[in-house]
């Protein structure tokens, strides 16, 4: 079930509306885009950081793993793939690229292109995602690895699926499949004809945080929620796509991750601080962005340097107390505590929204990302409590949803607005 938005995005998964400055890998980790294409890096951190635990292969004995290699290679992985990622495409075929027709380009990025393709066998309509490896460098390959890996262990109506892996053994590109999606949420926002509802923030938020939830408890950190990796299909189900920038993690067991991560407009303070021990609260952050921004209409922190976007967070959300300053010991703490604290301006800056709304928001963007709680507690909220209702109210069959997009055309107005 889904959330019907007022009509298709205004710009095509292939030609989405700016985005503000993202992180990009030194080495290119391609990230995975269903249905659209990928945003252009304007940072090149270095993701050094080491793998969790969870997304290390178990130690093997030379002779068995050498034979596995073998049987992957027999049933048509490259031998360059297998070497490096033998793991991720452990107990998978390998699609033949004859078994899909392309439709139309329909994306392209730094390391690979999107295309709109129809699998020939079953009729359905997909994302493929070419990635081109240059120079096979397997710092490039395990980096794909973990994403596919990642992709692998999710599971759920809200999380975009992959469907399988293309590739032959004289190959030297993967095409990793993806369900098909037909819009996303930042091209949608970014329509001026569109305002969303209450009922409908909090229908996409419901599926937003359901998400979330499912790859928090899988042990994941998407680390870049944003609005054009939460992609909609035309009866209103969104899914969190782009993993590309995402990690295996485990409370119990903490190591140190790169702070480089999350596009600037939507990256928590402890980030931008240069935390490298967080969880979960650096994607529910990056969440209550996206409520506010599909409330007010508009991005709430548009930041152009990562000094600005601290700032403007301070003065939106307050400056961290000083209990915070000393247990979190910040790298960046010394450079970017302000002389004078700054007071909590949320309920203020955001009187005219709902109130359930309001306090979600209070508890997602707050400073401490402990007190930020988890995405179970954010869907138990008074914002989200109604949403099944809502969800019913919202999932009408395709014949209607054509026919909507028919008269939105016709009177070039919304007339489909539920309160």
């Amino acid at each position: 079930m889904g959330c019907v938005h007022g009509r298709p995005s205004a710009s095509s998964p292939g030609h989405p509306p700016p985005q503000p400055p993202e992180p990009a890998p030194a080495a290119p980790p391609p990230q995975e885009a269903a249905g659209k294409a990928e945003q252009p890096a304007a940072e090149k951190p270095a993701r050094r950081e080491r793998r969790s635990r969870s997304s290390r292969p178990a130690p093997v004995g030379g002779s068995f793993a050498n034979r596995a290699r073998g049987e992957q290679v027999a049933a048509g992985w490259p031998a360059w793939l297998s070497a490096v990622a033998g793991e991720a495409i452990d107990g998978w075929t390998p699609r033949r690229a004859d078994s899909f027709e392309k439709i139309d380009k329909i994306g392209q990025g730094t390391y690979s292109n999107v295309y709109k393709a129809r699998d020939t066998v079953s009729g359905k309509i997909v994302a493929l995602k070419k990635v081109r490896f240059d120079n096979l460098e397997p710092e490039s390959v395990r980096f794909m690895a973990r994403e596919i890996l990642i992709l692998r262990r999710l599971d759920h109506p809200n999380v975009v699926k992959l469907d399988g892996l293309v590739t032959s053994r004289m190959s030297c590109s993967l095409y990793l499949v993806f369900e098909y999606m037909e819009h996303d949420l930042a091209g949608l926002a970014a329509s001026p004809d569109i305002k969303f509802t209450e009922p409908q923030v909090k229908c996409y938020m419901h599926q937003l945080l359901s998400g979330l939830e499912h790859c928090h408890d899988r042990g994941v950190l998407h680390r870049d929620i944003k609005g054009s990796n939460l992609l909609l299909d035309n009866n209103g189900m969104l899914k969190i796509a782009d993993f590309g920038l995402a990690s295996f993690f485990d409370p119990d067991r903490k190591q140190p991750m790169t702070s480089r991560v999350v596009t600037l407009w939507y990256r928590p303070p402890e980030l931008l601080l240069g935390a490298t021990d967080y969880g979960v609260g650096v994607d529910l952050w990056s969440a209550g962005c996206i409520l506010a921004e599909l409330l007010a209409g508009s991005p709430i922190m548009p930041g152009r340097t990562e000094v600005e976007q601290l700032h403007k967070i301070f003065k939106l959300c307050g400056s961290p107390t000083e209990e915070y300053w000393k247990k979190s010991k910040l790298p960046h703490a010394t450079i970017f505590k302000p002389q004078q604290p700054y007071k909590r301006r949320i309920r203020e800056t955001f009187k005219d929204f709902p109130q359930s709304a309001l306090q979600l928001i209070e508890t997602l963007l707050a400073i401490d990302p402990a007190d930020r709680l988890t995405a179970t507690a954010a869907l138990r909220s008074d914002a989200s409590v109604a949403t099944v209702n809502v969800l019913a109210l919202y999932c009408i069959s395709q014949k209607q949803l054509d026919q909507f997009f028919v008269q939105y055309e016709e009177t070039q107005t919304m007339i489909l607005r539920f309160s």
